[in-house]
């Protein structure tokens, strides 16, 4: 589990093309100082295990499901990249509970500057529209953000100056795809109420 709070933009080192899988290493200091095999680090929102560890670099395993259902199968050499490392019972909940499991893509449509943030519209898949509010919550590219306004097939985020400087999000241009996890106690509510109140056990038949 994660917050969505990025704690460093590392740069993609390599992509090994293994047939039905990549092997991806990442550069990251600072995510990599105390990672041991098998830990999960959140990379572009996308939940990964540490395979192998060389220095500042990790390495992670990412299987097709994963590169057809996210934008890590856009990634190049070079690309920058959000990271966080998975939660402790001491960590603060600074975003909210993000799982690192991608629910679909979207796409930067617009980007509005201001004088001291940015507004950015993002495009929004259908089936996922229903689980977008205004002033809820929504893991663009794993950053833990605040919705504006939210519609049919988009939503707009307000970013300050720190997002913006150290996130992904402050290099993406209109046109750029980006992961989308949408807030899962949403998703846990309409499968509740999709179900019905359940009976008291203690009721009579």
């Amino acid at each position: 589990m994660f917050t969505g709070i990025v704690e460093e933009l590392g740069v993609v080192e390599a992509l090994e093309d293994q047939g039905d899988a990549v092997r991806l290493t990442v550069r990251g200091p600072h995510v990599t100082v105390d990672a041991r095999l098998g830990d999960s680090i959140s990379v572009n929102g996308c939940c990964l295990t540490v395979a192998a560890r060389d220095g500042e670099t990790f390495t992670a395993d990412v299987m097709r499901e994963s590169l057809d259902k996210t934008s890590l199968g856009a990634l190049q050499p070079g690309g920058r990249v959000n990271l966080e490392r998975a939660v402790t019972p001491q960590t603060r909940l600074g975003g909210h509970i993000v799982q690192g499991h991608v629910d679909g893509t979207g796409a930067v449509v617009r980007r509005q500057p201001s004088e001291h943030w940015e507004v950015v519209e993002v495009s929004l898949p259908a089936d996922l529209a229903r689980y977008v509010v205004a002033k809820g919550s929504i893991a663009v590219d794993g950053i833990s953000l605040t919705v504006v306004e939210a519609g049919p097939d988009r939503f707009t985020v307000s970013l300050i100056p720190e997002t913006l400087a150290r996130t992904t999000l402050g290099l993406k241009e209109p046109g750029d795809p980006v992961n989308l996890e949408v807030d899962v106690v949403a998703k846990y509510v309409e499968r509740l109420l999709a179900h019905g109140t359940p009976s008291d056990p203690k009721d009579p038949a």
